[in-house]
């Protein structure tokens, strides 16, 4: 009996922009807190600061990834028109170029030219876009799929830090969010490697270095401008 696998490849551009959305929710959300904490702000201004952060970021994801996306959209087109136009006026020459396609895959000669005919008999225009230009159903550009993912990840990742920075009123406001932000982070990572299929691991240290990175840098910030002022 012949083994079914699960590839992973159809969760490529979902996932892609839900950890991005959701790993710069985290990270940007409690950086910024823990700058405007480091300062000596007060409770009120260190909530007003996050909850503009995570609609300004929420926002800003969505349309980052929507032109983005689109612009991949674009190109995927104009590819699949000059490739139609090719088709009308030069079939023989595509039949042919697809063929050679598969004959630098290792396919015999003869056996190549009846598998491109019989792809492009089928399906002309899915036959080049998937073989010659690389376009597939899996990894097709899909805008507004990126564009909400990303802006709902985004804040689901942001409502982490913000909440406990909303709850938590006592001393080490900036340490807390910091480690419980890190913790987020730590799970986010393992998920991710988890649907990926990597090392949960390379997972986790990958955004725990980043997400440490920028939160001990603006809590640098913070402290420099409440030294400042000061």
């Amino acid at each position: 009996m012949s083994q079914i696998h699960d590839h992973r490849q159809h969760r490529v551009g979902w996932l892609r922009a839900t950890v991005l959305g959701a790993n710069d929710g985290i990270v940007s959300t409690a950086s910024l807190i823990i700058g405007v904490a480091s300062a000596n702000s007060s409770h009120v201004a260190i909530i007003v600061a996050g909850t503009a952060g995570l609609v300004a970021g929420a926002i800003s994801m969505a349309a980052g990834e929507y032109v983005s996306v689109c612009s991949q959209a674009d190109t995927e087109k104009s590819d699949l028109l000059l490739e139609q136009q090719s088709l009308e006026s030069d079939y023989e020459s595509e039949v042919s170029e697809l063929a050679n396609i598969y004959q630098e895959r290792g396919v015999e000669k003869g056996l190549s030219q009846e598998v491109a005919r019989q792809l492009m008999a089928h399906d002309a225009i899915g036959a080049h876009a998937r073989d010659d230009i690389g376009i597939s159903e899996q990894s097709s550009a899909q805008p507004i799929t990126a564009a909400l993912a990303s802006a709902l990840s985004f804040t689901l990742g942001a409502l982490l830090p913000l909440l406990t920075a909303y709850f938590y009123q006592g001393e080490n406001l900036s340490l807390v969010v910091a480690l419980l932000s890190l913790v987020f982070l730590a799970m986010l990572g393992a998920l991710s490697a988890h649907l990926s299929g990597a090392k949960m691991l390379t997972g986790i240290a990958r955004v725990s270095f980043w997400g440490s990175l920028a939160m001990v840098t603006t809590a640098l910030v913070g402290i420099v401008f409440d030294v400042a002022v000061a």
